[in-house]
């Protein structure tokens, strides 16, 4: 199914419709155009808006223009509203690079450094993205994941209290920041641990309580957390949920059965064309349980 759209929404439009109708919207990180071809075909089974991100490595990696010019060919040859952000930037410059490139979206993540300097840079993030168009959407986070890596791990991971994010700095920080996005740690963890993560909703309730209603508040660190517990938190208010990990392990699992089955294939097309089902089927999967299905 090819999905057509006439005047096409904006990221902050679509982000406010979830937060009113109780869906999130899914943000999948890619690396190459294997990964972005099966999160497309999803898009596109399901009707669903979605964010593609890049970490600092990943657009390093793939490279800022390139990365623009493949989503913005997706959104051409589909109709699709997909938006391209740049996923925990660390630093004022790399986020310029980024905007400067055309990235939609930025989400500038100094949460473990000192308060006082995670304020000003990201409130200098926010003020040189208006100057360039007031629809790019700026994300900022507070309170920090112990983990840093969308990866296995095999140990069991600890959330120290202390790394929880409080209700009145996340009030303070947006207010001053000017964020339109707000990410705050509550249990989880990027990559997916030997324990099962257990979101603090009690403190999920606090948050969303306390921030204006047209800040989105985004989930980082997905991948892992049990169905019955993301429900509950698109429930209390994360608009945006982010996976990254899980769209990895069914990547790199369909393209090594792949060359066990056929070992002398070459043309990689073909042995491309299993893994993206692969991730297909899983970014369907998450788009059907944030509940963003025909959400376009």
């Amino acid at each position: 199914m090819c999905v057509k759209i006439g005047i096409m929404k904006t990221l902050k439009e679509y982000l406010a419709e979830a937060g009113q109708n109780g869906s999130a919207l899914g943000h999948f990180n890619i690396s190459n155009l294997v990964q972005l071809r099966g999160i497309i075909s999803a898009c596109q089974k399901t009707g669903s808006p979605a964010m593609i991100g890049t970490s600092e490595g990943e657009a390093d990696f793939i490279g800022f223009k390139m990365a623009r010019a493949m989503v913005d060919a997706a959104r051409e040859e589909t109709g699709l509203p997909i938006f391209l952000n740049a996923d925990h930037f660390h630093s004022f410059e790399k986020a310029k690079e980024a905007l400067d490139a055309g990235y939609d979206s930025v989400l500038i993540d100094l949460s473990k450094e000192p308060y006082e300097k995670n304020l000003e840079i990201t409130k200098s993030v926010v003020e040189y993205a208006r100057e360039i168009n007031p629809e790019i959407s700026v994300e900022g986070e507070l309170g920090y994941l112990v983990t840093d890596s969308s990866k296995i791990y095999k140990e069991k991971i600890e959330i120290p209290p202390e790394s929880l994010t409080k209700p009145e700095e996340a009030l303070k920080f947006v207010n001053e920041t000017g964020v339109d996005r707000f990410a705050p740690a509550v249990g989880n963890l990027h990559g997916i641990a030997a324990n099962e993560p257990k979101l603090d909703f009690e403190l999920i309730k606090k948050i969303r309580a306390v921030l204006p209603s047209e800040v989105a508040m985004v989930l980082h660190g997905g991948s892992g957390i049990p169905d019955d517990q993301m429900r509950e938190a698109v429930k209390l208010g994360f608009n945006n949920v982010h996976i990254s990990t899980e769209i990895r392990v069914v990547y790199v699992d369909a393209l090594r059965k792949m060359l066990a089955v056929a070992p002398d294939e070459t043309t990689p097309y073909k042995i491309y064309k299993p893994v993206v089902e692969a991730v297909s089927a899983k970014t369907a999967e998450k788009l059907e349980l944030f509940g963003c299905v025909n959400k376009i």
